[in-house]
């Protein structure tokens, strides 16, 4: 099966069991061809089919509950019950059980092609050294998620330097277009989600992501005592993991890992049946490499990558034993070893997928 009968594929199996729009992922599949990276990001499927052959000596490592489709732009920032501002993962739609060094190789492999693509500027060694060495260290001390408002203020600094002016968020999100067709349930979700009740609420249609570019998004925009105020509906299914190895279809794992992973809670962020809703603001969200600002340290920050990742893998305590035990097994620069793989791969398929779609 080549990249294109891949998604083929896996498309058919999404749509019997979440909302696509045809046209988001019509734009998906360009977006796949401006580059590796973007390429990385919206076709986890594809690497879930390669990943265990490409790196079969790494794939029978200890297994945990793990993100599965991470890489360098899936960490974000979100504000607690207090009104602090955290970092860390921002999306778990993939989330299943898997080998530890799954998710691993995936950050690695993402990190090496923001560098061949100039968005990293530190070597790929360097890259998978830092985020290892910020892994093996949160495991061994049972981790900490990143509170920003005592500690790590160089990260606080990062991730503030996209919110000087905040007019163009929410510019974009009044610009799009009311949809009228909403399930009443995901409709109530959305409204039972904001500040305030009888608020007249106007439900939108969003293109956001690459890995789940063409699933139905539903965005509620109100205005709320004199400023607005936004909360997102997407629907949620197995990970493209079990599609990829013929596994049964099993209910995601998204809200398991958001309560057991060592974590600060998001208040608004939930899961109710098959969607999880969130609140959308300029201090809500992912964060791209290109809003980062210049000289700042790409070592430090894959570091708390690796550090970040442990979090997630601690929410399966049991294995952290075994997980530290399996490291010091592996020795030299294994990691980097197995993302230099998964990059070559990577890039065979993008090489095909842009050939394919220039002959459509």
């Amino acid at each position: 099966m080549d990249i294109s009968e891949a998604t083929r594929s896996f498309e058919r199996w999404l749509g019997a069991r979440v909302p696509l729009v045809r046209g988001d992922l019509d734009l998906k599949h360009r977006l796949m061809t401006t580059n590796m990276f973007s390429f990385l990001r919206a076709s986890f499927y594809r690497w879930a089919q390669l990943w265990p052959d490409v790196c079969a000596e790494i794939a029978q490592a200890p297994a945990v509950l793990a993100v599965g489709d991470l890489h360098v732009e899936n960490f974000g920032t979100w504000r607690d019950a207090e009104g602090r501002l955290i970092w860390g993962v921002n999306d778990f739609d993939e989330t299943v059980i898997l080998p530890y060094t799954q998710d691993l190789v995936r950050l690695g492999t993402s990190a090496l092609l923001a560098v061949e693509e100039s968005r990293l500027a530190l070597s790929a060694r360097r890259a998978c050294e830092s985020i290892l060495a910020g892994y093996t260290q949160s495991l061994r001390e049972g981790g900490g998620a990143a509170v920003l408002a005592e500690r790590y203020r160089w990260l606080r600094d990062l991730a503030v330097a996209r919110l000087k002016d905040q007019r163009p968020y929410w510019e974009r999100l009044r610009a799009l277009r009311t949809t009228e067709r909403v399930d009443m349930s995901v409709r109530r979700l959305l409204e039972a989600a904001m500040p305030g009740r009888a608020l007249d609420v106007r439900i939108v249609h969003r293109q956001a992501g690459l890995g789940s570019l063409g699933r139905l998004r539903l965005v509620a925009l109100a205005n709320w005592l004199g400023g607005m105020v936004a909360r997102e509906a997407k629907p949620l299914t197995a990970s493209a993991w079990l599609w990829a190895r013929g596994k049964r279809p099993l209910r995601p794992r998204y809200a398991d890992i958001l309560r057991r992973a060592v974590r600060v809670p998001d208040p608004f962020l939930a899961v109710h049946g098959e969607w999880v809703i969130r609140r959308l603001a300029p201090d809500c969200g992912r964060i791209e490499l290109a809003s980062l600002p210049r000289g700042h340290d790409e070592s430090q920050l894959l570091w708390m990558m690796g550090w970040e990742t442990a979090n997630m893998h601690l929410g399966t305590p049991v294995q952290r034993k075994r997980i530290i035990a399996d490291l010091g097994k592996r020795k030299g620069a294994w990691l980097a070893r197995a993302a230099e793989r998964m990059a070559d791969a990577v890039e065979r398929d993008w090489r095909k997928w842009c050939k394919a779609m220039r002959e459509d």
